[in-house]
């Protein structure tokens, strides 16, 4: 092969790999810049969906101030009379309109004292004993208020006891400091003077299964049961029941069953 032919064979090659190198470069270009524009369309989306998620968020909390249910009961100034009221109980159609109280050692003191002086009272206050917490979340809260006393802390409970009036009054209502519980009645019966809180242990599921098919269908005569109730009773419900007595019946309560149905913040 002449040396012409050679360097002309040489000059060739070096061309060939001159377009190779040029091809290489201009595909990493062009995977850089499909790179580059993937990231920024996807910062873009990201910064769009940041923008919905912060505007969905501001409309999700602007709409739960708004639906901040009412709380008429002034607690500050009530616990600047006494510190061991924690509630306050609502019984529509009744005269049942109290605060509720605790004792920090004594289950019966506000049995006989007022529950906003701590005075002596003969018909005392409505009040829940040591057992229970003050926060309505054990699965039976029980409240107690005298019956006897005029119309009265529970007497007017005894309502319950027209089929007429059970009907038409399904709820009661307690209120905490910015918390509004809602609870349908169940039902309102005579029972035996057991201490529920005693006799029952409440932290035993089957026994608490028991408790709550009781008070579904009471072996009473003197009872209005709620049927049908719209919902099935499960271990996971959260019972308050308001206890009272009957005027000349020292061995029987009557008690009104209420579930938990609604748990809501409050002003």
């Amino acid at each position: 092969m002449s040396d012409e032919i050679k360097r002309a064979n040489e000059e060739e090659d070096g061309r060939k790999k001159g377009r190779i190198i040029i091809l290489i470069l201009i595909i990493l270009l062009v995977i850089a810049g499909s790179v580059y524009l993937g990231y920024y369309l996807y910062g873009q989306y990201s910064a769009q969906q940041s923008d919905e998620v912060a505007s969905s968020i501001a409309a999700t909390t602007q709409v739960v101030d708004e639906k901040l249910a009412n709380n008429p009961i002034d607690f500050k100034s009530l616990k600047a009379k006494n510190n061991d009221i924690f509630a306050w109980l609502k019984v529509p159609g009744t005269k049942v309109d109290y605060p509720v109280l605790q004792h920090e050692s004594d289950d019966y003191f506000y049995l006989k004292h007022d529950a906003y002086t701590k005075n002596w009272s003969a018909s005392g206050a409505v009040y829940t004993e040591l057992g229970n917490t003050a926060t309505f979340s054990d699965r039976v809260t029980v409240l107690y208020g005298h019956n006897g006393y005029g119309d009265t802390m529970f007497t007017t409970l005894h309502n319950f006891e027209s089929s007429d009036f059970f009907k038409k009054h399904d709820k009661f209502y307690i209120y905490m400091p910015h918390r509004k519980l809602t609870y349908q009645i169940v039902s309102a019966f005579k029972f035996d003077d057991r201490h529920l809180l005693n006799c029952f242990d409440f932290n035993d599921t089957q026994v608490y299964a028991e408790f709550l098919e009781m008070i579904q269908s009471p072996e009473t005569n003197n009872k209005n049961v709620r049927t049908p109730l719209g919902r099935q009773l499960t271990t996971n419900d959260n019972i308050v029941v308001l206890s009272t007595c009957f005027t000349n019946q020292r061995s029987n309560r009557y008690l009104v069953c209420g579930v938990l149905i609604k748990d809501e913040q409050t002003n």
